[in-house]
């Protein structure tokens, strides 16, 4: 097979051949990525499913696809291997994903979606397009099979299994590495779940006992980020007992503001310069009167 020929002076090969080969140096334990050697831009990964989870056993096959303007427009990514999270051969919206440009950041990188989309995997589903419900036992299940699972593309048809023992054995000889996390200002959902939770909220909104927080937190969902901390609720068994309520005292309505310091000098500059426009004007008038009247009477 002739290897593929690549226009090495596009910003787009270099960045793609710079992440392959950053992946293919300093491995990880928990996942591998690499594009084809017949496409650049279609990359295929092996995901180690989040401990502490029903997915821990699980290890998970997918493909990312690269768009031609690549890293100024988001990936696309799939999973192949059953999960019981995602549904297979689906393109998952996400907020790094190609249908939310808005929320894209060129600075990230394969890498970087493989750690959050592993995170991710614990999440809620909630109607999110792509996601898959399905019980905690059959989820299990899926995760103990998918270890055998292969792909008939890549990796020469080896198992999920035998590619992640083969990523171990690398890591193990270039030493140990440290722990990867999720950027703090990467926060990955889905649009139509953010759009559900608006409607509901607003509909809630017009009942009694709807907090006002929740429209700020919809409208940061919204925009694909989720918000993962907020300030604690003062307890209520702790709090001093305040002063009994006492009757509605009436507040003095401040007075209305004066306009802004900075234009009145302004405005009266501009009425001043008027006033002496209108006036210089009835001079010239007489004067052109009087001039007229002297030509006919001479």
């Amino acid at each position: 097979m002739a290897t593929p020929q690549f226009n090495s002076k596009s910003p787009t090969i270099r960045r793609i051949l710079r992440e392959a080969h950053e992946l293919a140096t300093s491995p990880s334990p928990d996942y591998h990525a690499a594009p084809l050697d017949t496409d650049l831009f279609e990359w295929h990964f092996t995901l180690r499913g989040p401990p502490h989870s029903a997915f821990a056993t699980g290890i998970y096959h997918g493909r990312i696809v690269l768009p031609p303007a690549y890293p100024l427009r988001p990936p696309a990514f799939r999973f192949a291997t059953p999960s019981g999270r995602f549904e297979p051969n689906r393109e998952l919206c996400l907020s790094i994903s190609g249908h939310h440009e808005e929320t894209w950041q060129p600075a990230w990188g394969v890498r970087t979606a493989l750690v959050a989309l592993r995170s991710f995997m614990e999440t809620d589903v909630r109607g999110q397009l792509g996601g898959v419900e399905a019980a905690e036992a059959v989820r299990r299940r899926l995760a103990a099979e998918s270890g055998a699972w292969r792909c008939g593309v890549c990796c020469g048809g080896k198992s999920n299994a035998e590619i992640l023992v083969e990523c171990e054995e690398r890591v193990r000889e270039m030493g140990a590495v440290g722990e990867e996390k999720v950027p703090e200002e990467l926060r990955m959902g889905w649009r139509d779940e953010m759009g559900k939770k608006k409607e509901g909220e607003e509909e809630e909104g017009e009942e009694e006992g709807v907090e006002a927080g929740e429209d700020e937190e919809s409208a940061m969902l919204a925009e694909g980020f989720v918000q993962t901390t907020s300030a604690p609720a003062p307890s209520a068994a702790g709090a001093a007992p305040g002063p009994a309520a006492g009757p509605p005292v009436a507040r003095p309505v401040p007075p209305p503001r004066p306009a802004h310091p900075a234009l009145q000098p302004v405005v009266a500059q501009r009425v001043s310069d008027d006033v002496w426009l209108d006036r210089l004007i009835m001079v010239l008038a007489v004067l052109l009167a009087a001039v007229v009247a002297k030509v006919m009477l001479a």
